[in-house]
């Protein structure tokens, strides 16, 4: 578990193809200080294991799987991404609960300064837009960040310069693709109501 606050940005120093996957090294520094062999670690907000550590480096296994449903797929040797090691319980929850499970790519669509912040606006799958609500949460690239608009199938969020300047959200241009992660407990309620629900049909039938 994740809070989606970026512990630090590092940089894919090599992308190795493997049986059903790829190998990831990535570059660190924070990240690597109490990191073991099997620790998850959540690269763009994906949670992936340490399968290799040769400070400063430490490598991470990607399944085709995880290539195909985030951008995971799409990097480059040089490229930057968002680091973040797992929650310890005595943590303070700093951003929202995300599990680094990936639900779909998102495409940013604008992009307006305001004053020291930036509003940014991403086109989204219907599989993510369904769990979004105003003012609730969502991962960007494994980012905790605030939904401040939401129409059809887009939605704003607001950053401020210090997570442009702390994450990969500040080097991004339009149309480029980041990984999307909704609320945990929106999935949560819609299980639990969609549970609910067929219970009472099947109470009914019986009657």
């Amino acid at each position: 578990m994740f809070t989606g606050i970026i512990e630090e940005v590092g940089i894919i120093k090599e992308i190795r193809s493997q049986s059903g996957g790829v190998r990831l090294t990535v570059g660190g520094k924070i990240v690597l200080k109490d990191m073991k062999i099997g620790d998850s670690i959540a690269i763009n907000g994906a949670c992936l294991t340490a399968t290799e550590i040769k400070t400063p480096h430490f490598s991470a296994d990607v399944s085709g799987e995880t290539l195909d449903k985030t951008n995971l797929g799409k990097l480059k040797p040089g490229d930057k991404v968002n680091l973040e090691r797992p929650l310890r319980l005595s943590d303070r929850l700093g951003g929202h609960l995300v599990a680094g499970h990936v639900d779909g790519i998102g495409i940013i669509r604008g992009m307006t300064k305001k004053g020291d912040t930036s509003i940014l606006t991403f086109e989204a799958p219907k599989e993510v837009m369904k769990y979004l609500v105003y003012k609730g949460s969502i991962a960007i690239d494994g980012i905790s960040l605030t939904v401040n608009d939401i129409q059809r199938n887009r939605f704003n969020v607001t950053i401020i310069s210090h997570t442009a300047r702390t994450t990969t959200l500040g080097i991004k241009k339009i149309g480029e693709i980041v990984n999307l992660e909704a609320d945990l407990i929106g999935k949560y309620v819609e299980n639990f109501l969609i549970v609910t629900h067929a219970d009472e049909k099947d109470v009914g039938t019986d009657l």
